[in-house]
């Protein structure tokens, strides 16, 4: 991966691209993200009750892959989801993988 691949991930988003959570379908928590930086703090203080609907739907996926166009951590979130995790497990490991990504990606660029 080169720097202009990092800051193409590393981008903010118009608001029709941005990640908006729910906790079901119909029920939005009113809460998005535009950049995987937002992303990434919105994680932390997500309820779980949101992330795991997400993440158990391969939404944040699906939405790394394809919106911010990074395969890498696509696929890092999908190994991660086959362990199954639930509750603070999966809040606080979800978050340590978008953090070293983000920092890594970052760290490109500087």
């Amino acid at each position: 991966m080169n720097e202009k691949m990092a800051s193409r991930i590393l981008r903010t988003l118009s608001r029709e691209k941005a990640f908006y959570f729910f906790t079901s379908i119909g029920n939005y928590t009113g809460e998005s993200a535009a950049s995987l930086r937002t992303f990434v703090d919105k994680i932390r203080e997500m309820n779980l009750k949101s992330l795991e609907f997400h993440f158990y739907r391969g939404d944040f996926e699906k939405w790394i892959a394809e919106v911010l166009e990074d395969k890498e951590l696509a696929e890092q979130i999908g190994t991660f989801r086959n362990s199954s995790p639930i509750g603070e497990s999966l809040k606080n490991e979800l978050y340590r993988i978008l953090v070293r990504r983000y920092s890594k990606l970052k760290s490109m660029l500087y």
